[in-house]
């Protein structure tokens, strides 16, 4: 019982503290306004698959490609110290490639596949673009990226000639929707995919040791023989990647690409989930584990509101006072604040302890 509590306190004075506190005030408040918030159903679809359904399904489900560009993110704030603001325009770009290669000829695994590394390394370009601003001019991340935020979707319109095509393929839909006879969101097994696959990447390289070495300090990092250009263009890569997931993922649900409105302002979701993770926007040490937990609360949080017949318009008011008490509520002048409130609590207590002693 003992090792529990202790674990229970060392999870709540780490990182992730306040990304979790959240999280249950979020299901904690979801289940007194509504019991069956959270319960799972079972339905048959248009394509007489049987699938799970349900608001638990729709967060998990939803914020598929915010968690995916979260990953992106973390790593890009980590190594920079900054943030990148095109990753919507990115992605769009990613999408409108990964389109324009489908529908050049009959859409098959093998065409997707394809479609995917095109769009892959077309993605990677264009954050590469942003990295060697970044990484050998020195500009700040935001700025940098600035260009891109402008001219991505432009270019994701000219892609395609102007045009909003659509993609229209069962394998289109298996990847949006649900794959026959599986009852739980592709998006969502993707994710789950993707998330092993960065963490085996981090885990079983030294690349997350030299990109918070080069956040931390980067002047230490180069006497001690890492590369910090290097490094820097590795997370703007594996941003590309990310984009491209996320991008692919949303053409797959709807079935075309409108430049215009494909994840728009995401971007400033996956800032958000960076820092309702617990992780420092001025780089360094990162926890995924944050960010992932950051972005769900970021689509709980729009899914409740929805549920609660918050207008569209209204959504991001709303979403933007929550944000802002839980970035507060970790920052580091409000931690600082309630460790000397605990170490008064704690005091006052030694202190009626040896008064009672005596």
């Amino acid at each position: 019982m003992n090792k529990i509590t202790n674990q229970i306190k060392k999870l709540f004075q780490s990182q992730l503290a306040i990304p979790i506190v959240a999280l249950l005030i979020l299901v904690i408040f979801n289940l007194i306004r509504d019991p069956g918030f959270f319960s799972i159903g079972i339905k048959t679809n248009n394509f007489k698959n049987t699938v799970l359904f349900g608001n638990l399904v729709s967060i998990l489900n939803g914020a598929s490609e915010l968690v995916i560009l979260s990953i992106g993110m973390t790593l890009v704030t980590s190594a920079t110290k900054g943030q990148d603001i095109s990753i919507g325009a990115a992605a769009a770009i990613a999408g409108s490639v990964f389109v324009k290669i489908l529908r050049a000829g009959t859409i098959n695994p093998g065409t997707i596949l394809a479609a995917l590394l095109v769009a892959c390394v077309v993605a990677i370009i264009f954050c590469l673009f942003n990295g060697i601003l970044i990484a050998k001019f020195n500009i700040q991340p935001m700025i940098a990226s600035l260009i891109l935020y402008t001219a991505g979707r432009p270019i994701a319109y000219w892609i395609n000639g102007g045009a909003t095509p659509n993609v229209e393929s069962p394998l289109i839909s298996y990847i949006g929707g649900f794959i026959p006879h599986i009852a739980v969101p592709t998006p969502i097994i993707v994710v789950i995919i993707f998330i092993i696959l960065i963490n085996i990447l981090l885990k079983k390289t030294t690349l997350s040791l030299y990109i918070q070495s080069v956040g931390i300090n980067e002047r230490a990092a180069k006497l001690n023989g890492i590369n910090p250009v290097i490094w820097k263009l590795a997370v703007f890569v594996i941003l590309g990647v990310c984009v491209t997931m996320a991008g692919s993922i949303n053409v797959c649900r709807i079935g075309l690409i409108n430049h215009e409105t494909i994840l728009l302002d995401i971007e400033m979701d996956a800032i958000l989930a960076v820092a309702i993770g617990g992780n420092s926007l001025g780089g360094g040490k990162f926890k995924l584990s944050g960010s992932i937990l950051g972005a769900y609360i970021i689509q709980a949080l729009t899914i409740t509101l929805y549920a609660m017949k918050v207008s569209s318009t209204a959504v991001k008011a709303y979403k933007a006072i929550v944000i802002i008490i839980i970035v507060v509520a970790g920052s580091p002048v409000v931690k600082a604040w309630l460790g000397k409130l605990k170490n008064k609590i704690l005091a006052k207590k030694a202190a009626a302890v040896k008064v009672e002693a005596k």
